[in-house]
């Protein structure tokens, strides 16, 4: 994990050190907090590795992985007010510390950041590049419109939410990670793959993310532990316990919903979570979307040495603590 680690380090300073305009405080301030609160900086990562796995540096690579952390920050300013989230990163997101307002406005900068930083690239690449980023751009707001759907729909599918958290979470992430084969002007079979590999891993992260949301430690976890639950959020957990109540005529999720005392729901959901094999069964899904992934990156016509650092990321990645 050293080398991920280095990169991690040397995209934390990268976006620490950019330098966003003193005035209107009001619309900047918010960025530089929000930019500052960490994460796993996953997505350019990926570019990065990416872009060495068909010999782009990362001085070369750092102005699209940058667009890419830019942009992916900006959808969690706003999806936080659409959430109406009170906590990011273990910390106060921006509509709550300012309001949401100035969160819209300042998630907005960062859109334009992503393309400012995209925009050094001045060769042939640069189509290549904004024609993936839009169209990505536009996958994440279809996915989002999607999950805000869902809100009021009786009756989602699995298929019907995988195919949200495809486009909401997966797709940048298949993105990031295409990036770095086209700036190593990699053949459109080959990106393919690189793009696969992303998507099918952004999948299987994002189920990861909806059991942690209601199993893990609050303290490592960052964010409001039963989250999803407390709101009735229809995650593929939940869509997957409702479909095994369904088959045993088991009410208790159905009750489960109606429940008010924010406590007691989380820990009722647990335990029949649990009690139904949703947990176990939701990991196995997980776990195929994993190895599509894993198959993606095998297929990639490199040697298999070069490609052990992304082995090494998606193993860290489906290995986060509960």
């Amino acid at each position: 994990m050293n080398e991920l680690q280095t990169l991690t380090s040397y995209i934390e300073e990268q976006v620490s050190g950019h330098a966003f305009p003193a005035t209107p405080a009001q619309l900047y301030d918010p960025l530089r907090y929000f930019m500052t609160l960490g994460g796993k900086r996953m997505r350019p990562v990926l570019t990065i590795i990416g872009g060495q796995l068909f010999g782009v540096s990362k001085e070369e690579s750092i102005h699209a992985a940058l667009a890419i952390e830019f942009f992916h920050n900006f959808s969690l300013i706003h999806d936080d007010i659409m959430d109406a989230a009170p906590v990011r990163r273990g910390k106060p997101t921006v509509h709550t510390k300012w309001n949401p307002n100035i969160a819209i406005l300042s998630g907005d900068v960062l859109f334009t950041e992503a393309y400012k930083q995209l925009a050094h690239y001045k060769d042939d690449r640069l189509s290549e590049l904004l024609t993936r980023f839009n169209e990505t751009a536009t996958g994440v707001c279809e996915g989002q419109q999607m999950d805000m759907d869902f809100e009021t729909m009786s009756t989602v599918s699995k298929e019907q939410y995988i195919e949200m958290i495809r486009l909401k979470t997966s797709v940048l992430v298949g993105c990031a990670f295409e990036f770095g084969a086209i700036l190593g002007r990699a053949d459109v079979g080959t990106r393919r793959l690189v793009y696969n590999f992303g998507v099918e891993l952004g999948i299987a992260f994002q189920i990861q993310d909806d059991i942690l949301d209601l199993y893990a430690d609050p303290e490592k976890f960052g964010k409001q532990v039963g989250g999803d639950m407390l709101s009735n959020k229809k995650t593929l957990l939940l869509l997957t316990a409702m479909e095994l109540a369904q088959e045993k005529g088991d009410q208790r999720v159905d009750q489960l919903l109606s429940m008010s005392d924010p406590a007691e729901k989380v820990a009722a959901a647990q335990a029949l979570f649990h009690e139904l094999n949703a947990t176990e069964a939701t990991r196995l899904i997980q776990d195929a979307h994993y190895r599509k992934a894993l198959q993606s990156l095998e297929a990639i016509p490199i040697e298999n040495s070069r490609k052990e650092p992304l082995r090494r990321l998606a193993e860290f990645l489906m290995n986060r603590e509960l």
